[in-house]
């Protein structure tokens, strides 16, 4: 016999359960729920093909849904990246440049245009753009995070604005008030987006992780000492800086340690998807919801002489993206094309049949659900814009193809400082060949330089309104990360 707590229990849930059926036949738009990392490489998933991370949660996503296999961020630094994330556009036309500002407060976006439509709307976690505000964003109904990159332990959350120290390990408290968000009963579909601040540095992974990978065996990546054979000279320069590979390592001064405290915190983010997935379950809604896995922008581990993002190497730009909703993706796939974190607001408003926003640089990419051959971009822009709080990287201006890729550094031509860059990715992969002075190179070189041309002028990025970027000064130590 039943107590009349477990009755009541058992009625709330019920009418929890029907709420979201009654909601379900009613609107049958997708509810949206996108969680995005920091500074995550592509290859850090186990689906991606990595030698011993293994992330099931993720796995599971890529295995029930799609998994991107070339995707890409336009601008390869957190603030930037995630404002394209959320407009569409290039970070030229949004103006988030650098890890300093605050998204426009009238530009639109994908949450607020899904919110205008009618739905419920949250964000939880790390925001990161505009350092000195916690306040809630527009376009949002719940509102849970921080000024700057909070900490791994103990950060204190702007709650519907009011503030709240929430202790503990923060991928934990992120998760745990997602869950309570999505656990609670609505009858209009919902958007939820989740910003997780691992696996950014320095990283701290949980206690139950912090050893897991002491006995594995670390080794330099292929192309650690990959900065002569036509490099520019400030990749030589930055190997023993704060972004180079022979500095400090985030204070580990050690190659292993640094390694194994990235890939550590990445678990717990596994974790936390896990009991994302299992709350959309339990609540009848999994097969609503269009469940969405990103990161803002890759991370370099020693390629090239290097341990940040910023540059346009492949390491550097290369991010992770999956999707699983089952009205759209019926049978797991993997995605070949270049599809870019400019193409997320027009994809996921597409998908919800919501209209689309007033202007993209980006486009669907629901097409390739349905046919790998549907037309598709075949090249595509990338920029970098110099801080002077980070003088390890130029200004970078540069186009990537199914084949090939040009990195212009404007205000170099012609010196060996910032020697522009041709690889022809097909033969080499791993960016080792800089070809400009090759003959391959040589007959190339003139259709990039067009073609980068042609994709600015498609963009509105001419004219280029770059910072100025002095000679490279290549100085120890720097007392933050972003």
């Amino acid at each position: 016999m039943i107590s009349r707590r477990e009755f009541l229990a058992g009625a709330i849930a019920g009418a929890a359960a029907s709420m979201s059926c009654q909601r379900a036949r009613r609107d049958p738009r997708p509810n949206v729920v996108f969680i995005l990392t920091d500074d995550q490489r592509w290859d850090c998933m186990s689906c991606a093909g990595h030698p011993f991370l293994k992330t099931p949660n993720l796995d599971r996503i890529a295995g029930e849904g799609v998994r991107f296999a070339n995707a890409f961020c336009t601008t390869s630094l957190c603030s930037p990246s995630r404002a394209s994330f959320l407009s569409g556009l290039y970070a030229h036309t949004h103006g988030v440049i650098n890890n300093f500002t605050d998204y426009p407060v009238n530009l639109p976006s994908y949450p607020r245009q899904l919110h205008a439509a009618g739905y419920e709307t949250a964000y939880i976690g790390k925001w990161h753009m505009g350092e000195q505000s916690d306040e809630p964003r527009p376009g949002f109904d719940y509102w849970a995070s921080h000024k700057g990159q909070g900490t791994y332990y103990d950060t204190t959350f702007n709650i519907n604005g009011k503030r709240q120290l929430l202790k503990g390990y923060y991928t934990h408290r992120v998760t745990e008030l997602a869950v309570d968000w999505l656990k609670k009963p609505r009858q209009r579909p919902f958007l939820l987006a989740m910003g997780h601040k691992a696996p950014h540095g320095i990283w701290i992974p949980e206690p139950k992780y912090e050893h897991t990978f002491d006995n594995t065996p670390i080794h330099k990546p292929a192309t650690a000492k990959d900065t002569d054979d036509g490099k520019p000279e400030w990749v030589r320069q930055r190997v023993h800086t704060w972004h180079g590979i022979d500095g400090p390592l985030y204070g580990t001064n050690d190659y292993s340690t640094f390694v194994r405290t990235y890939l550590e915190t990445i678990l717990s983010v596994d974790d936390s998807v896990g009991q994302i997935y299992e709350t959309l379950r339990s609540t009848g809604e999994l097969d609503n919801t269009l469940l969405l896995f990103a990161t803002d922008n890759g991370f370099m581990i020693g390629e090239h002489g290097s341990i940040d993002k910023r540059t346009m190497y492949e390491e550097s730009i290369r991010i992770p993206l999956l999707a699983r909703y089952p009205g759209l993706i019926r049978n797991p796939q993997v995605v070949e094309q270049m599809v870019l974190n400019v193409d997320f607001a027009p994809s996921v408003l597409d998908i919800c049949g919501v209209a689309p926003l007033p202007k993209t640089h980006g486009q669907s990419w629901k097409p390739l659900l349905h046919n790998p051959r549907a037309p598709w971009r075949t090249a595509w822009y990338y920029e970098y814009n110099y801080e002077k709080e980070f003088p390890y990287t130029p200004n970078v201006r540069g186009v990537r193809t199914d084949e090939w890729k040009y990195i212009h550094y404007p205000n170099g031509d012609g010196r060996d400082l910032y020697t522009a860059e041709v690889y022809h990715l097909t033969t080499d992969p791993l960016e080792t060949r800089n070809v400009i002075n090759a003959p391959e190179g040589k007959q190339m070189l003139g259709q990039l330089q067009t073609r980068l041309v042609n994709l600015q002028q498609q963009t509105a990025a001419l004219p280029d309104k770059m910072p100025v970027n002095p000679e490279m000064k290549m100085e120890l130590p720097e007392k933050s990360i972003r």
